[in-house]
């Protein structure tokens, strides 16, 4: 878990509510009839198995948005295999190049490793972000957040989608990092990145071919 998660009461003190796999894919049910143009699945996977069965109930009354897989990109590839034709729109984090700054902040020493072979297969399912009268439909976005001090670990990121995947893949590239939870008083993460460092980033995002960014 990252030491500056803002969703930290999610995530880590267990806020939230618990509902059954009938519930789950009523509720899939609800969202659809509503007019969601999706199912955004955020940080999924442990709970997989349980989705899987409430999408199939769901899938049985005429259930058809796309389903999106939001994940911190460290997932495993196995896992990953069982999705394909499943998930058809991948939200992963791209957040370090660095092993020491991902162990230092999330505890994840083979971050770097993991998370490349990760995305790589989320491209290798969904190919390139397709969009159809302004709604993703289909594809892969890559998020990095630009973390105050570090523009060094954002271009590494850059550098390294760029020679695993290409220049085509669509990336969110994000400036609200604020500090939360274990981080507040950090010396370097205490505080919010600044207009040169954001623009920084994108500078260098331009420089290497991405024409994909969203800012």
């Amino acid at each position: 878990m990252c030491k500056f998660c803002s969703n930290y009461r999610v995530s880590q003190l267990g806020e939230g509510n618990i509902v059954s796999i009938k519930e789950l894919s009523e509720i899939m049910l609800i969202l659809q009839k509503r007019g969601a143009h999706n199912i955004n699945l955020i940080t999924p996977t442990h709970y997989l198995p349980h989705i899987l069965l409430a999408l199939s109930l769901a899938i049985q009354k005429d259930f058809r948005i796309p389903i999106v897989y939001n994940t911190s990109g460290y997932e495993k590839v196995e896992i990953l295999k069982f999705l394909d034709g499943i998930v058809d729109i991948y939200l992963p984090d791209f957040k370090y190049a660095d092993n020491n700054l991902a162990h230092l902040l999330s505890s994840t020493p083979d971050y770097l490793e993991i998370a490349k072979l990760a995305i790589k297969e989320m491209f290798r399912q969904v190919s390139d972000l397709k969009v159809n009268n302004g709604i993703a439909e289909s594809g892969l976005i890559i998020r990095h957040l630009v973390l105050p001090n570090y523009t060094d670990n954002s271009k590494k990121v850059l550098e390294v989608i760029k020679e695993e995947i290409g220049t085509s893949v669509t990336i969110s590239l994000m400036s609200q990092y604020f500090p939360s939870f274990k981080i507040v008083n950090d010396e370097k993460l205490g505080r919010r990145i600044t207009k040169a460092e954001y623009q920084e980033v994108i500078n260098y995002a331009e420089k290497l071919g991405f024409y994909g960014l969203i800012t």
